[in-house]
């Protein structure tokens, strides 16, 4: 099992962690609502997790626009 981390704006992959063996309390995970967990967490096929997160260009952006908040996608 891998947990693949993408941008949840732009796409880009951010990076990844192979044969993780932790739990989602070592991950963070528990401070997510479930309704954030179903947004931004998905389980492949594979067996692999997939997490939507934010990379450093789009949280930048955000921070000199703060109205973007409200765009799932800005930066085509």
């Amino acid at each position: 099992m891998a947990l693949h981390y993408y941008c949840r704006h732009c796409g880009v992959k951010i990076g990844t962690l192979d044969s993780v063996s932790l739990d989602s309390e070592q991950l963070g995970f528990h401070h997510l609502t479930e309704e954030e967990r179903l947004e931004m967490i998905a389980y492949l096929p594979s067996g692999d997790i997939q997490v939507k997160t934010i990379c450093e260009d789009c949280q930048e952006a955000l921070e000199r626009y703060p109205e973007w908040h409200q765009y799932e996608k800005f930066i085509q």
